[in-house]
């Protein structure tokens, strides 16, 4: 009876020691791609430059830096004080060439009557007539100069070239700036990250290949922080200064700054690695095991842990020491 009740014992110390199992897991060797931590600067498709389209005193300026510019939207007045004397001078002109148009008028009116009476020859009615045509050609381009007066004045009105974030504004109310100045630069592209890689990770680095972004700002040394997913979209050929340039495509870079850097992991080649389910993990005492299924029955090994790996078969834990492939891991 003693020897039963030790048998009973053991057993259930092995059952606590081990809990039901649902099965083997095979260790293999997967690959995984190495992870290089680099910096990235925030950057936009295009910037444009909001100009002055004619010379004058800015009188005032709509937008500061920072704000969110529709196409077409004024961001600032250019004033040219002459424009406003030259605009009287064309009214003046044309109200002097109506008064000697409507002369004319009366002169022709009057030359017609005196021909259908036979007093005058027809010889003096052509030229009523002629001088009645010069003064309508005289008023018309008299209209015509005060319309280009007019659109001049209208052209004071800066205009933003595309729809976007407002960079720079170089000038003050009160500046003078001459046709064709930059008044503000506009960033309208869509952002992306501009990286630049030494020169030996040239041959690894590939088109297409994803690469994760760090939360906000300078800090962060793990990739299990990463905030983003991005797509390297185009390397350079060309390598400067020992380093390969490469841009990365982000979806919610909107709210970054222009130039913003950013901590970026992208892939520089490949590694094999040895990893198990993270339920096949037990932690007794600070130091982590698994079960192995042996000959002798399930054996705990102690191991070390690596990085947590995500692929199509679930989530992964690297195994750096304590497995080998082929290894036959009990899986609660």
């Amino acid at each position: 009876m003693a020897r039963f009740n030790l048998l009973v014992v053991l057993l259930l110390a092995a059952a606590a020691a081990h809990p039901a199992l649902a099965g083997e897991f095979t260790v293999n060797t997967i690959v995984i791609p190495e992870m290089k931590a680099v910096f990235g600067q925030v950057r936009s498709r295009t910037v444009v430059p909001a100009r002055a389209r004619t010379g004058g005193t800015i009188r005032a300026i709509d937008v500061t830096e920072g704000s969110e510019v529709e196409e077409g939207q004024v961001v600032a007045i250019v004033v040219d004080d002459k424009i406003a004397l030259e605009l009287d001078a064309a009214e003046a002109r044309i109200k002097e060439v109506s008064s000697q148009l409507d002369n004319a008028r009366t002169e022709l009116d009057r030359a017609e009557q005196l021909l259908a009476r036979g007093v005058v020859s027809q010889g003096h009615v052509d030229q009523a007539r002629t001088q009645f045509e010069v003064a309508s050609n005289q008023l018309a381009a008299a209209e015509a100069s005060k319309a280009v007066l007019e659109q001049r004045a209208r052209e004071g009105e800066v205009l933003a070239p595309a729809t976007g974030r407002v960079l720079t504004v170089p000038v003050t109310p009160g500046s003078v700036v001459l046709s064709g100045e930059e008044v503000a630069r506009i960033a309208s592209g869509q952002y992306y990250l501009r990286l630049s890689l030494p020169e030996r990770h040239a041959a690894e680095i590939r088109e297409g290949a994803i690469v994760r972004l760090g939360q906000r700002g300078l800090r962060g040394s793990a990739a299990a922080e990463t905030e983003f997913e991005g797509r390297i979209a185009k390397v350079y050929p060309e390598i400067s200064e020992g380093r390969v340039i490469a841009d990365v495509e982000v979806a919610g870079l909107g709210d970054y700054f222009v130039n913003e850097r950013t901590l970026v992991w992208i892939p520089v080649g490949s590694r094999d690695v040895v990893a198990v389910p993270p339920e096949a993990i037990t932690t007794r005492h600070g130091i982590d095991y698994v079960s192995l299924a042996t000959a002798d029955g399930p054996t705990d090994i102690a191991v070390i842990l690596g990085e947590s790996i995500a692929d199509a078969t679930g989530e992964r834990i690297e195994i750096l020491s304590g497995l080998r492939a082929g290894d036959k891991v009990l899986v609660p």
